[in-house]
């Protein structure tokens, strides 16, 4: 049910059953293909959306035309958050990485539904925070941890939130393309090939097409801190 996603969801999550339902009358259905942009970098924007099923990924451009992809997001994560309480342009291009499921909420309806529900603005204001920390840590990881670090950190992540356990490791179908995870490491695709390389060689993991089955977590998240 779409209830359920809602209270389960990060940026809802614990909320009643009473103010799920009155939020899920305020929100609209909205579905995109593969490869679907759902809204542009500079476009005017008052609607935040919550992902029900799929993924998304959110990019920018530079001045220069150089691309960086800032996120991967999934079930039950939200986007479109900054515009929702402050209208203006979308800071980041969202690109639906498979087919896509999501809900769509307008500022107004927002702001109509915290006045009825305001013990939920708790709820959005923890989530905000949590996105912001993370910010922060990406931030930090660019900074402080060489390539390999960085890596082996974005796989642990894109495992702990969309990874699938089988018989001999995770498996992780993320959909990027080489391009792409270089983008999301924040680095060169040569760089992070080198990287991947050499967890395949100390049989960390192993590459399938677009998806990768992490074989020694343990020593992953070492080399990732």
């Amino acid at each position: 049910m779409v209830q359920n996603v809602i209270r389960s969801s990060g940026v809802f999550f614990g909320l009643d059953s009473d103010s799920a339902k009155d939020l899920v009358k305020a929100m609209r259905p909205v579905r995109l293909d593969k490869g679907q942009i759902l809204f542009r970098e500079g476009d005017e924007g008052e609607k935040f959306y919550l992902i029900q099923t799929g993924r998304v990924k959110l990019g920018r451009s530079s001045p220069d035309g150089r691309e960086n992809l800032l996120a991967i997001l999934g079930a039950g994560e939200m986007l479109g958050e900054v515009t929702l309480f402050d209208p203006g342009p979308r800071t980041a291009t969202a690109t639906a990485v498979v087919p896509t499921d999501l809900l769509e909420l307008s500022h107004g309806s927002m702001v109509e539904w915290l006045d009825r529900h305001p013990e939920a603005a708790k709820l959005i204001l923890a989530a905000l925070a949590n996105r912001l920390r993370r910010t922060n840590e990406n931030l930090a990881d660019l900074v402080f941890s060489d390539v390999p670090g960085r890596v082996a950190k974005v796989l642990l992540d894109l495992a702990t939130r969309f990874g699938e356990q089988n018989e001999d490791g995770i498996r992780v179908s993320h959909g990027l393309t080489q391009d792409e995870l270089a983008k999301l490491v924040g680095a060169s695709r040569e760089t992070v090939n080198k990287a991947l390389a050499d967890f395949i060689g100390r049989g960390w993991l192993r590459l399938e097409g677009r998806s990768v089955v992490l074989l020694d977590l343990a020593r992953l998240r070492k080399r990732a801190w």
